[in-house]
């Protein structure tokens, strides 16, 4: 019951991560421009904003939203799910930190977590990703209790096409414009309307504070204790203590610059169309489109529309653009923040009717005269509100991302499934023929004592091992495989019908000047009939490389050896699941260019090196999935039937406690065993694993 409520826990967290990612990615992705404005307010508050030019900022906002999209999506569909919980946890673990300082210094009153969609106060932000790093925790600790929605050679589709849809997504909302206003500015909001406050809403509270004096001394009053006429006013202070309703729109103000006349109202009342140009700096403006935006002035001002240009530039950037573009509209003075807040593009394009935002244009879709063709606004398809509703960009979303991905799922599920059929078919009908194959693969057990024990210790150990199978016969073929010193007089103890004998290695050359060296030949005479071969100490101690194991085995079959050839993973390619292409090169490095003939003397042994004298040892599971998985590639080089009859060992911390459950899968045929093949009693609970 517990292992099913902590999957339970584990994929509810995941899904509510992967929901908050995936959101968190797409509103700062369909809005690249407002989270850089908001990176551009962290790096401000750090006071190293000079530091990063304003390209930098764009990349680092676009790569932002790509990798909280790319994360939902990897964390829902378990794509990586080791390294992507890994990372998740990094990410959240740092967001949390960021949090915090917030909090603490209150540098910026919204996070931008979430764009511009939900704004959320700096304390519920905090509280927020410390329950989301919660879950995060979790997921590292238990990454593989998430199933796989798609199965590992489908997911490169649902990788490249996240990364590409979050990339396209943004690019497109860069050019033209957000898909999804969240802002008060959005298309059918009327300005007016936005800035009212509603009858009894909550009004803020001040505490003013006065400074009088009298006689020489100074006090401070409050309007409750303010004191007779004999005290002289000097100043006074007013805090805010309690905040009010705010309205959507509370910034905006038109200024005239010349006069300074406030001309907010006058527009924003203004019966019929208006055109409000915006470009909150006049000197990042994009300019290569300015022969456009002079023709909408000239038919602006043939159909008596205004036509104002609202900025925070100054008189001199004013003068810059008007030298360059000709302008001739009139230009008035708006606060910087609320110009960006206004249109993501600079310079943009509003047209007002009365009062209310109908149409929104960046300066790279401006409208084309010909769709005017000199008509007046209210005749043309331009001057009404657009029929376009959220409903419907939800829905091209949806077509172009979501169903998809939905139908890639539905159908590699399919295949799956159908996969499993046909195994389970193909199982029934080769049923009596697999019994029957099953009894030509030979079980065995084998052990290899390495670098352990004197000559003496060597052939007690095997006299004693020997006397016990002689006394209850093994269910399976023995092996010990022990250092070169032992081979000949353990050799002499052994009753070789029952246990065979095999060396831990032999050399790379047939003979010669290689002092220290053990050749195949060497080996065979001493009686032995078996190597071992390729074990990853070897590889890792000794710098053995797929060329020089390509010769020993050449060597050992050639001089009528039997090899047990090791083949497996380090515990950093098992986390990074690259386990079967290193085992599968292994395999074809050393062993996979010998004959049909040949390969009927090869024994293969995986042995997992994170399970190596470590005591950990795979599940039973995971040992058959790589065994199933070794002798899959067997059958594609040298057919099913030689696959059928290769043995196949499990070594790593194999132990008598465990190796009934190993033996019983159905690819696992024996053990290479290595500290338990060191006590008689150890070994043969091993052994006996084969009569359970």
């Amino acid at each position: 019951m517990m292992k099913i409520a902590r999957k339970i826990a584990v994929n509810i967290g995941r899904l509510l991560l992967a929901a908050t990612f995936i959101f968190s990615g797409f509103v700062k992705g369909i809005d690249p421009l407002g989270t850089q404005y908001k990176i551009t307010d962290y790096l401000e508050a750090l006071h190293i904003d000079w530091m990063f030019p304003s390209w930098s900022t764009l990349v680092m906002s676009v790569l932002l939203a790509m990798c909280e999209f790319a994360i939902g999506i990897f964390l829902l569909f378990a794509i990586r799910r080791k390294l992507v919980s890994k990372i998740t946890l990094l990410v959240m673990a740092v967001m949390t930190l960021i949090t915090l300082w917030i909090v603490i210094a209150d540098p910026v009153k919204d996070c931008g977590c979430f764009g511009d969609a939900i704004v959320l106060t700096n304390m519920e932000t905090f509280i927020k990703n410390i329950i989301l790093l919660a879950i995060a925790v979790l997921l590292w600790r238990r990454p593989m209790d998430m199933p796989l929605l798609i199965s590992k050679p489908t997911r490169w589709i649902v990788i490249n096409y996240t990364f590409l849809f979050s990339i396209v997504m943004s690019t497109w909302s860069l050019w033209y414009l957000p898909q999804f206003d969240f802002r008060p500015y959005h298309i059918g909001a009327n300005i007016a309307k936005g800035m009212e406050i509603p009858k009894g809403a909550k009004q803020p509270k001040f505490d003013t504070t006065f400074i009088l004096e009298k006689n020489g001394e100074r006090k401070e009053f409050t309007i409750d204790n303010y004191p007779d006429s004999t005290w002289t006013f000097i100043d006074s202070k007013t805090v805010q203590t309690e905040e009010g309703y705010v309205p959507p729109i509370h910034d905006f103000s038109i200024e005239d610059m010349k006069t300074g006349e406030d001309i907010t109202q006058e527009v924003i009342h203004r019966k019929g169309y208006t055109f409000l140009l915006i470009t909150p700096h006049l000197d990042f403006a994009d300019d290569s489109n300015f022969g456009s935006i002079d023709e909408i002035y000239e038919y602006a001002t043939d159909h008596d529309y205004p036509f104002l240009c609202l900025t925070a530039s100054t008189e001199k950037a004013i003068r810059h653009w008007q030298d360059i573009t000709g302008a001739e509209y009139p230009f008035y003075i708006t606060d910087e923040t609320t110009l960006k807040t206004v249109i993501r593009s600079n310079p943009g394009l509003l047209l007002l009717k009365d009062g209310t935002i109908i149409r929104k244009w960046s300066h790279n879709d401006l409208p084309k005269m010909a769709d005017l063709a000199g008509k007046p606004l209210e005749k043309t398809e331009i001057g009404k509100m657009p029929e376009v509703s959220a409903a419907k960009k939800i829905a091209g979303i949806i077509s172009w991302f979501v169903i998809p991905l939905v139908l890639l799922t539905i159908a590699d599920r399919l295949w799956a499934w159908g996969a499993w059929i046909r195994k389970k078919e193909n199982s029934n009908r080769i049923l009596s023929t697999f019994k029957k194959k099953r009894k030509m693969r030979k079980k065995i057990v084998a052990g290899n004592w390495k670098m352990n024990m004197n000559l003496q210790d060597g052939v007690a150990l095997a006299k004693e091992i020997n006397e016990a199978l002689v006394a209850d016969k093994p269910n399976c073929d023995v092996v010990i495989c022990t250092p070169f010193i032992h081979l000949a007089s353990v050799a002499q103890v052994l009753d070789s019908e029952i246990v065979g004998l095999g060396a831990e290695n032999c050399a790379d050359k047939a003979k010669g000047a290689f002092t220290g060296e053990v050749s195949a030949e060497m080996v065979k005479s001493t009686g032995a009939q078996y190597v071992i071969l390729g074990h990853s100490e070897r590889r890792q101690y000794y710098g053995e490389t797929a060329e020089i194991l390509k010769e020993k085995v050449e060597l050992a079959l050639a001089n009528g050896l039997k090899v047990i050839f090791c083949c497996g993973e380090t515990l950093e390619e098992r986390e990074a699941e690259k386990q079967n292409e290193v085992v599968k090169a292994e395999l074809e490095g050393s062993v996979f260019h010998l004959s049909a003939e040949a390969w009927k003397n090869i024994i293969l042994a995986y042995e997992p090196i994170w399970a190596i004298g470590t005591g950990k040892t795979a599940t039973s599971d995971q040992a058959e999935e790589m065994l199933a998985y070794i002798r899959s590639i067997v059958a594609e080089k040298y057919g099913n039937e030689a696959a059928e009859e290769t043995s196949i060992l499990y070594g790593g911390s194999c132990k008598a406690s465990n190796a009934p459950e190993l033996f019983a899968k159905p690819n696992i045929d024996g053990g290479l065993i290595g500290g338990a093949s060191l006590k008689a009693a150890d070994f043969k609970g091993i052994i006996d694993a084969w009569k359970k």
